[in-house]
């Protein structure tokens, strides 16, 4: 492995198991110093355990890495606040912080109960926010630091049953891109990542149709270590003038993302009334409307 992140201390949340686990150990293995932050919970957030963190302790120890686990909530504020000193004890400093950690509630939206929600939104919107809030002081007097903050194409595209996942993770990429511009002042940056990996978040995809088991296997060929490489080059001095910008990883491919912008006006010097509007204002903005559309059905090839 290279020395990309040589000497950086990177905070890595979620890091137990898949995606954050392969970030991690990326993250170690080319030089960085890795606080290995997992609460070690259940896919939908119930339970705890410290196993997970600690074994990929121990994993990037046993290769001549440098780590220490962490098992605090991202939700929790004061949680939030004892990972980012876990960083500042063992090691002495920040420089990165990867906000991986996620669960899931699933449920077709007439049946979404609002503990579900809230619970959805507390560990990847407030979690995000509540990380990123702890160490900006600190990178903000060092004049430096980076943030990779995780998206997904459930906000920024759209699939079913997933209406407080897809709120969180769209309020992810707006509030990064937000960081981006407060902190840039300050040598700071911020980026998301829209990851397509098998994991088990994804493990539960529908497979009863031949459509649902082809994009389940299709799913399966891409692998949470491809998500690694990109995530460090954001934490690293390599990407020193990249920052506001919303990245996708499937399998080899990196996708940069487009970001909502006006894409077509009417105008009516008289003002509009609600008739003029289904009259001539709808029928003219139609053919750029958006589709129903979900992961799936925009990235349709099979991943590279």
């Amino acid at each position: 492995m290279g020395n990309s992140v040589e000497g950086k201390v990177i905070i890595v949340t979620g890091a137990g198991r898949g995606i954050g686990r392969e970030i991690a150990l990326l993250a170690a293995a080319e030089g960085g110093k890795v606080v290995v932050n997992d609460l070690g919970g259940s896919a939908d957030g119930t339970g705890a355990d410290a196993g997970p963190a600690q074994q990929v302790v121990d994993e990037i120890r046993a290769a001549g890495g440098v780590a220490v686990a962490n098992t605090d909530s991202v939700a929790d504020e004061e949680g939030a606040q004892r990972i980012v000193q876990t960083a500042l004890t063992h090691f002495g400093r920040l420089d990165a912080v990867v906000n991986n950690a996620g669960i899931l509630r699933d449920r077709i939206f007439h049946k979404m109960e609002t503990s579900d929600f809230d619970a959805v939104v507390a560990v990847h919107l407030r979690g995000a926010f509540l990380m990123s809030r702890a160490a900006a002081e600190i990178f903000k007097n060092q004049r430096s630091g980076a943030y990779v903050q995780f998206t997904s194409a459930s906000g920024l595209i759209g699939n079913f049953g997933q209406a407080n996942y897809g709120a969180a993770k769209l309020g992810i990429a707006g509030m990064s891109k937000c960081i981006a511009l407060d902190m840039e002042r300050f040598g700071v940056r911020s980026n998301a990542i829209c990851p397509f990996a098998w994991s088990r978040l994804t493990g539960g995809l529908p497979d009863n149709t031949p459509e649902e088991k082809q994009r389940v296997e299709r799913f399966k060929t891409m692998t949470p270590d491809k998500i690694a490489p990109l995530t460090v080059y954001l934490c690293s001095d390599m990407a020193e003038d990249v920052t506001g910008q919303i990245f996708g990883v499937r399998k080899n491919e990196i996708v940069l993302f487009s970001q909502p912008r006006p894409v077509r006006s009417v105008h009516r010097a008289a003002g509009w009334s609600v008739q003029d509007i289904a009259d001539h204002a709808i029928p003219a903005l139609r053919s750029n409307f958006y589709d129903l559309e979900r992961s799936g059905d925009v990235f349709c090839w099979d991943p590279i």
